[in-house]
Parts: C-alpha cells; sequence; structure tokens
C-alpha cells in the first residue's frame, strides 16, 4: 500500500480520536455536574489537571526517553501550579486547560515530525492520536469551564 494509504488512515485515526475527546469531554462534564455541587466541581477539575500533567512523565518513563525528563518536569511542575491556582481561581483552570492542549499538539506534531523546533529531542513519545484526543478534551473543558466561572467565582469554599 502507498503513502495515500497511510495518509489517510491517519486522518481516520485523528478524526475519531478527536470525536472520542468530545465524547469523553460531554461524559465527564455531565458525570461531574451530576455527583458534585458548584464548589467540588471545581476543585475536581484542579485536581484532574494535576493527574493529566503527570501522564507526561508516565511516558517519558516508559518510552525511555532520558533528554526529555528535564522539560517534561518543568511543564508538569508548571501545570501542577496552575491546578493549584485553580482552586481558587476559575480562569486559571481555563488557562491551564488551554495552555495543556496546546502541550498536547505540540507532542502530536513532535510524533509525527512535523517540527524540529526548541523543544527536537527534548519532548517524549507519546502513543498515537493520544495529543489529539487529549487536545480535544482539553480545550472542551475550557470552553466549559469558561460557562461555569461565574458560579464558581460566586460559590464559597465553605458553606456559610
Amino acid at each position: 500500500m502507498g503513502n495515500g494509504y497511510s495518509l489517510l488512515g491517519f486522518i481516520v485515526i485523528i478524526i475519531v480520536y478527536a470525536g472520542i475527546g468530545l465524547l469523553a469531554a460531554a461524559g465527564t462534564i455531565s458525570s461531574v455536574r451530576k455527583f458534585l455541587g458548584v464548589k467540588a466541581e471545581q476543585i475536581f477539575y484542579a485536581l484532574f489537571l494535576l493527574f493529566f500533567a503527570s501522564f507526561y512523565l508516565a511516558f517519558t518513563a516508559y518510552f525511555g526517553v532520558e533528554t526529555a525528563w528535564r522539560l517534561e518536569t518543568a511543564a508538569v511542575a508548571g501545570f501542577f501550579a496552575i491546578g493549584l491556582l485553580g482552586l481558587r481561581l476559575p480562569l486559571a483552570l481555563i488557562v491551564g486547560y488551554s495552555l495543556h492542549g496546546i502541550w498536547d499538539l505540540l507532542h502530536e506534531l513532535y510524533a509525527h515530525g512535523a517540527f524540529t523546533g526548541f523543544a527536537a529531542g527534548h519532548l517524549t513519545a507519546i502513543p498515537l492520536a493520544y495529543g489529539t484526543f487529549c487536545a480535544v478534551f482539553d480545550f472542551s473543558l475550557a470552553a466549559y469551564f469558561w460557562t461555569r466561572r461565574t458560579a464558581w467565582s460566586e460559590t464559597p469554599a465553605r458553606p456559610q
């Protein structure tokens, strides 16, 4: 089979994983809203960002990309700080999930040789289309957070 079939297969995989990202975001939003209160929802998403960011350290270890440890650890530390800010500031979650979506896309592009920029050799490998799935998921949540920012800001952390 030629490169045309390979490209077509890749496009289908990207579309499917983007669709799964949208469905996963919709399911997450629906479930979290159903089971958690307003402020608990914000706290959940802040902690979820910490969990997501750590995946890249797991990929670095699994794929054995020794040169990626410094950059990936710095990125995880940054997302960790943003997640902690997100416990109190809804805007931090919007920014954090958007930045994480960009981070995912950079990894996806790097995995497919689309750029050899500043991070060449310093980003870890990722599974096929993981970056696409995660970016769509992250951007969908960031858009949802925009709609919830007022409710999260107006709800006290502790009942009065």
